[in-house]
């Protein structure tokens, strides 16, 4: 009995039964006692079990069973390998010859209960190869079926499968707002607007102790990428990339292919065409924007030819370098101071204004509401990574990795708050009723030939969209989209710093 025992065929057992097949009923154990009647149909000796269940089949050369399998048949430990099918082995044609070839080489065979394979005769190898073809055939196959409801769920506007972007969630296969994403990527646009600098936008961020989905810190290029994606303004782009299989590189579709869909906007178009805009100029020119002009008005004077006017070094006048048109500075800026009064006394001026001053206390408020939030979570992180610590769970090294990011975000936070806060005290206070404001906007006025250059520059630019100077007349476009937090911070500068 010894003899016989010892002459027995030494046989391992393959189980991979995907998580889709378990959920039907095809249990490992059903493939593992099948294996085993066949061995002890045939005399064989099972012993070792490799058992990779719920494993994808597109490789699996990399699993640490499959690298388990690999030694004992190089140290001889078994001579075969029974598996149930061939798709249980693996779904990549190249692995399935590798195997073959692996075997081959250590004179183990390959036993493939349904296809009825042997891999020691001839006939079962060409059979083998023809059988692991199919099965990449049939791989393939299911891909373009999928690729293909990608397509059909995209134009319905469902989910595909990847996360919703930054400051949007899917809900009732519905892209909505994110309740605490939302006014961070929101808040992205404004600081865009105001510093036009992404890496400025990236520093804010991070330093006010936001941070990315995953916990992680914002970088410029998670920036500029939530800053073009039109999702902010309303569109929705479905089956617009697509992801190689071997590369696991991203490439954009052909417009073609896209489908769009409406959803709701964290921004209105205005803004997110004009950040793309100064994004766009700054690739084209492939140099960082300009420092802030010098000149108050620079930037926003035109000539009614269409370009843009300058101040030469030494001149008194903005002038057209195409048709020489100029104006003096001194004559722009009292026209301007005239233009100013009237606009900044209209009755819709200031409804907008307060309108205006509602929406931003509001949305202070709700950033407040979330860096709260946070701010608590984070403490408790920092108290479960110290308990975990004090219990020697946790050794001083793994301590330092998980509580230094903790606590730099915790400080982050802690300074932000309050910040944030006073903001929405200020809105509070200057959100006035119309007799104030416009008793505030005339004492800008009053003051505007003794403000500082400075803020004479900041005010331009928030109520300022262009001013044209003809040869006969000049024309001047103002607007009135202010924060008002910007407009309060800059009107108060003014008429503070000059008393009656």
């Amino acid at each position: 009995m010894k003899e016989n025992s010892a002459l027995k065929k030494r046989v391992g057992i393959w189980i991979r039964v995907s998580t889709e097949d378990q959920a039907q009923g095809d249990s490992p154990e059903h493939h593992e006692q099948r294996a085993r009647e066949y061995a002890k149909f045939n005399e064989w000796t099972v012993v070792e079990v490799y058992d990779l269940a719920g494993v994808s089949g597109k490789t699996v050369m990399e699993n640490s069973e499959t690298k388990r399998m690999i030694a004992d048949v190089k140290r001889g430990h078994i001579t075969g390998l029974i598996f149930s099918k061939l798709a249980r082995l693996a779904r990549n044609t190249k692995e399935l010859l590798e195997f073959a070839d692996f075997f081959r080489q250590h004179n183990a065979d390959m036993i493939s209960l349904q296809e009825k394979i042997d891999t020691s005769t001839p006939a079962g190898r060409l059979f083998y190869t023809m059988i692991a073809a199919m099965a990449q055939w049939e791989r393939e196959e299911t891909v373009d079926r999928v690729k293909a409801s990608i397509a059909v769920r995209a134009k319905l506007g469902s989910p595909l499968g990847g996360p919703a972007s930054f400051g949007y969630e899917w809900k009732d296969k519905k892209l909505i707002p994110h309740p605490k994403e939302a006014p961070v990527r929101k808040l992205m646009y404004e600081l865009f607007l105001k510093h036009r600098r992404k890496k400025a936008v990236v520093r804010l961020l991070n330093d006010a102790g936001y941070r990315t989905r995953k916990g992680a810190r914002f970088t410029s290029k998670t920036v500029t990428r939530l800053l073009q994606d039109p999702t902010a303004k309303g569109i929705h782009r479905g089956n617009y990339t697509t992801r190689n299989g071997q590369t696991n590189q991203c490439s954009i579709k052909p417009e073609s292919e896209w489908y769009l869909h409406e959803v709701a906007p964290l921004v209105s178009e205005e803004i997110w065409n004009e950040c793309n805009k100064l994004i766009d100029e700054s690739y084209s020119k492939q140099r960082r924007p300009a420092k802030k002009p010098v000149h108050i008005f620079s930037g926003v004077v035109h000539c009614e030819c269409g370009q843009r006017m300058y101040v030469p070094s030494n001149s008194p006048k903005y002038i057209c370098r195409s048709c020489r048109n100029k104006i003096s500075i001194a004559d722009l800026d009292g026209i301007f101071c005239e233009e100013i009064k009237s606009y900044s006394l209209s009755p819709e001026a200031i409804a907008n204004y307060l309108k205006s001053s509602n929406s931003t206390a509001n949305e202070k408020e709700r950033l407040i509401a979330i860096q709260r939030e946070e701010l608590q979570r984070i403490r408790k992180e920092i108290q479960r990574t110290y308990d975990l610590y004090q219990q020697e769970k946790l050794d001083a090294d793994g301590f330092s990795k998980f509580y230094a990011p903790l606590e730099e975000q915790r400080k982050q936070l802690e300074v932000e708050l309050p910040r944030l806060e006073a903001q929405v005290d200020i809105l509070k206070v200057n959100n006035l009723s119309a007799e104030e404001i416009a008793s505030q906007a005339s004492s800008l006025y009053d003051h505007w030939q003794t403000m500082q250059p400075e803020e004479k520059r900041e005010i331009i630019e928030v109520i300022t969209d262009k001013i044209i100077i003809g040869k006969d007349e000049i024309t001047i476009n103002l607007t009135y989209s202010p924060s008002c937090e910007d407009m309060a911070n800059r009107w108060r500068k003014g008429w503070d710093s000059n008393p009656r």
